[in-house]
């Protein structure tokens, strides 16, 4: 995906591209959801779809959101060891992180994580 988008948020999966990447996530996230390394993947999807909560949300920013697996991100935007999931804001030529995996991580549901995702906004005063 190119990065060519002057301003957005940034989702970024724990998780690297690829059917056979997929398949093994899929199935960890299945089979043993307590040690999946992914908890933006797992507060935003269900088991097959994109949970109705999140997507909801999402669709109601005025800004663009891109979803990017963790190499993809690093291969568009030059910016490696960052531990992942993460979000950052896209202004311009900046690029910022504006939601830790840590803070992510710590979310128990996908209402926590909306929540923070707003605080984060309000913060930084993206609209």
């Amino acid at each position: 995906m190119k990065n060519d988008t002057e301003h957005a948020l940034i989702f970024v999966y724990n998780a690297d591209e690829g059917f056979y990447n997929s398949l093994v996530d899929f199935t960890h996230k299945i089979l043993s959801p307590k040690t999946y390394d992914c908890n933006l993947c797992k507060l935003s999807y269900g088991n097959f779809t994109e949970k109705k909560e999140w997507k909801e949300f999402i669709s109601s920013f005025k800004i663009q959101s891109l979803f990017f697996h963790r190499d993809e991100f690093e291969n568009a935007y030059n910016i490696k060891r960052k531990k992942f999931p993460a979000v950052f804001w896209k202004n311009g030529l900046k690029t910022l992180q504006i939601i830790t995996a840590d803070e992510i991580n710590y979310s128990s549901s996908t209402t926590e994580l909306i929540n923070l995702v707003k605080q984060k906004l309000l913060l930084y005063g993206i609209h």
